[in-house]
């Protein structure tokens, strides 16, 4: 849905973001919309069926992750 460029320019600034947000690269990573999507879902095998477009969206804003 992002093709491959735009996927790492989103990922990259979202990373550095949270990375500055939460003081710590690894909280940034376990933060990120796509990891917190793949996370949750990791292990439906029908999740990437019914997964609706730009899905990751909705993580953007959910509390915090450990």
């Amino acid at each position: 849905e992002l093709l491959i460029l735009p996927f790492y320019i989103w990922y990259i600034s979202e990373w550095v973001i949270k990375s500055i947000w939460y003081l710590s690269t690894y909280k940034a990573y376990r933060n990120l919309s796509f990891e917190r999507e793949a996370y949750l879902h990791e292990s439906d095998p029908e999740y990437l069926s019914s997964r609706s477009r730009f899905g990751f969206i909705k993580y953007l804003w959910l509390t915090k992750q450990r």
